[in-house]
């Protein structure tokens, strides 16, 4: 008698099998800082309450029950949401679209733009620079923590981005000579004119999406499907009020 044969199980980007987590919470990655509470009322909408402790900055936990018991919450810094739910450390969250543009995850699916953390990616220099440093150059050193988009932005116009890589303070960089232009995420512009830059280009408008792991919308597409329908009936909520 031969052997029944099953299918193969379907791995996560860790290499886990991601068909033995079904017993298992789904875990919604949500940034820290504004986004965080510009996202509370969405999730109020949706009636996912998380531990109360979730929307605080001075808790220490990163890991919070919700009052869905299937649903865990996992607070990690923005810049790692993409990546948490790519590897499979995470089923669903939320990140803007910088990241996204960023880091272009193979594994990641972006059904909602839920319209917060309005933003934009710009390019910025001194305000004393009479002329654009871009102009007529062939190379340009650039201050930013965007790498990919830096250089994609740049080779659009033929100029080569040579990338100092920041991760905060980046409005420093022209004035102290590490950089001649500085590519950053904007929100209102205070902090460039408060140290003498001005906005020259913007690159991309940003929202926050609502991100997906594919592996795991294939293992278990009727809870993520739900879940991504609670965002979905939210946002027209919000848009009949």
């Amino acid at each position: 008698m031969t052997a029944l044969q099953t299918d193969p199980p379907i791995m996560t980007r860790n290499g886990t099998d991601a068909t033995a987590h079904h017993h298992t919470p789904l875990i919604l990655a949500l940034p820290k800082g504004r986004i965080l509470k510009a996202l509370a009322p969405v999730l109020t909408r949706t009636s996912i309450e998380p531990d109360p402790d979730c929307l605080t900055e001075s808790s220490r936990r990163l890991r919070f029950g919700t009052s869905d018991p299937n649903l865990d919450v996992v607070r990690v810094r923005s810049f790692d949401v993409a990546t948490f739910v790519a590897y499979g450390g995470a089923d669903i969250g939320v990140c803007g679209a910088d990241v996204l543009m960023e880091f272009d995850y193979p594994d990641i699916y972006a059904p909602l733009d839920l319209g917060i953390g309005g933003c934009r990616i710009c390019v910025a220099r001194p305000k004393t620079m009479i002329e654009d440093p871009a102009t007529g150059q062939s190379r340009l050193r650039v201050a930013t923590k965007y790498p990919t988009i830096a250089r994609r932005h740049f080779a659009s116009r033929a100029i080569n981005a040579e990338i100092v890589h920041l991760n905060g303070a980046m409005e420093l960089a022209p004035t102290l000579d590490l950089a001649s232009v500085i590519v950053d995420l904007v929100d209102t512009g205070s902090t460039l004119r408060a140290n003498g830059l001005m906005e020259t280009e913007t690159i991309a408008h940003v929202t926050s999406r609502l991100i997906v792991n594919r592996v795991a919308l294939k293992t278990r597409p009727e809870e993520i499907s739900a879940l991504i329908e609670r965002f979905r009936t939210a946002l027209a909520t919000e848009g009949a009020v």
